[in-house]
């Protein structure tokens, strides 16, 4: 996961409420509270895992009951120790001492608890992609090596698959407008992985493949839920019964949740946004831009999912006064460089936010050839007086941008089809007129058109119209 593409934009909650999700996430509650209750007399084993003989004292401090108490109990230790809330002082004795990261979750700023909790999760994570330790005693060879080809797991692709599987609930997460509501069933997950691109209907092989990966994923999600990165709902117990087997009550085979459902946390979204910083990728939240140029904000956005392109706007519209902003917005709409029709579109998009006082600022632009068109359209939306009519050229000039700017923003979409058959049928002699217009982009706007009309007739004409803008522009 070291792509350097940008992800969508995610919301995050403050750090402070964050760092009070932290505290609360059982597995690192536990560990906090054993690294408090560690002392002169605890034990340590080799691999710094607290002794089994102090293992039921450790249950009984976290109020943990049943067979896997114990297990839990040292899961917790496992955790203080790699999160550094406690630091072996002696190997061979085995001793201990609190580590300088237990200060941290008790009188820390939230920026060092968050800290804390990372590392946890980043040792959880790392657990997660181990086999079964059974499973692994059984595999060990005499001399203490593993021998891995016997469990039929590789631990680099085990641990970049667990990677892949949480990128890709984040693009989830992100795709949800940034909140991260939406629960995904874990055999949409899997296969998000597992089936390749264009499959249609997936082989028996590679659908067994995906039912592995789905069991898989359960028993890694219930490692990584106690530490607050998911919401998880496992499968249905029913499932896994053996051939023959009664289910412990009706069940509908229709419901999907059965197979297991799964989504990021707000605490979680936070933790894999850092995970993705940390490996190279851009990863933005709505809101990092309200102290930025207006430019920012507009290249910013304009790759951002509407919802999330709203809420920075909003944000940033909020620190300045209306008509100040709607002029810094129009200042930085203007270019002619390859990215200035998407930012001015951005920019039509940014000022329908703004209010009646702004109107000064777009009449003081009405006769400028970038932007008249669009400071046109904003003040007859908002029911202005007087607003001239347009020229045909700067009626013309718009269109180019609006079109260059779609094609930068969704290429060969549907919506991008229709733009294009209704400007050919509602404007007749359109190409006539449009390979004279004197924009950057009209020779590749023109092309676009006649690449995407359905009619051969009108595609030509757009292909002949898009060789005049090319010769004139001396291309």
């Amino acid at each position: 996961m070291s792509d350097s593409s940008p992800l969508p934009p995610v919301r995050l909650r403050s750090e402070a409420e964050l760092a009070r999700d932290a505290l609360a996430t059982p597995l690192l509650s536990r560990a906090a509270r054993l690294a408090r209750w560690a002392g002169p007399d605890t034990r340590v084993g080799a691999g710094g895992e607290l002794v089994e003989e102090q293992l039921p004292a450790a249950a009984e401090l976290l109020e943990l009951t049943g067979e896997d108490a114990a297990a839990a109990a040292g899961e917790a230790w496992r955790i203080a120790v790699d999160a550094g809330l406690v630091e072996i002082v002696d190997e061979e004795q085995g001793t201990v001492t609190p580590g300088a990261a237990l200060a941290q979750l008790t009188s820390g700023s939230p920026q060092e608890v968050l800290g804390v909790w990372l590392e946890a999760l980043e040792a959880l994570i790392a657990d997660a992609s181990v086999p079964d330790l059974d499973d692994l005693v059984d595999a060990m060879e005499e001399g203490g090596e593993i021998d891995f080809s016997s469990l039929d797991w590789d631990p680099e692709a085990e641990a970049d698959f667990l990677d892949g599987v949480l990128g890709n609930l984040y693009l989830v997460s992100a795709d949800d407008e940034g909140r991260g509501e939406g629960q995904v069933p874990l055999p949409a997950l899997a296969a998000s992985m597992i089936v390749p691109d264009g499959m249609g209907n997936p082989s028996n092989a590679v659908l067994e493949e995906v039912s592995d990966a789905v069991m898989r994923l359960d028993d890694q999600f219930r490692i990584l839920e106690p530490i607050g990165l998911i919401d998880f709902q496992p499968v249905d117990e029913a499932l896994m019964a053996e051939p023959g087997e009664e289910p412990p009550a009706p069940v509908d085979e229709s419901d999907i949740s059965r197979y297991g459902m799964v989504r990021l946390t707000p605490l979680g979204r936070y933790g894999m946004r850092m995970r993705l910083l940390e490996a190279g990728m851009t990863a933005p939240v709505v809101g990092e831009l309200t102290d930025k140029g207006a430019d920012v904000l507009l290249d910013g956005t304009s790759v951002f999912p509407p919802g999330a392109a709203q809420a920075e706007t909003e944000l940033w519209l909020a620190g300045r006064e209306p008509l100040a902003a709607a002029r810094e917005l129009l200042a930085a709409a203007r270019g002619t460089d390859a990215g200035a029709p998407l930012r001015r579109l951005s920019c039509q998009q940014a000022l329908t936010l703004v209010g009646p006082e702004a109107e000064p600022a777009l009449r003081e632009v009405l006769d400028d050839a970038e932007l008249g068109g669009l400071a046109r359209v904003w003040l007859t939306e908002h029911g202005a007086a007087d607003v001239p009519a347009p020229p045909e050229s700067m009626v013309f000039w718009l269109t180019i941008d609006t079109v260059a700017a779609q094609l930068s923003a969704e290429g060969n979409s549907a919506e991008l089809r229709a733009l294009v058959e209704g400007l050919a049928a509602q404007h007749s002699g359109f190409f006539a007129t449009a390979w004279r217009v004197d924009h950057p982009a009209t020779p590749e706007v023109l092309e676009a058109m006649g690449r995407l009309h359905p009619d051969k007739k009108v595609a030509k004409e757009a292909r002949k119209a898009a060789f005049k803008a090319r010769s004139q522009q001396g291309g």
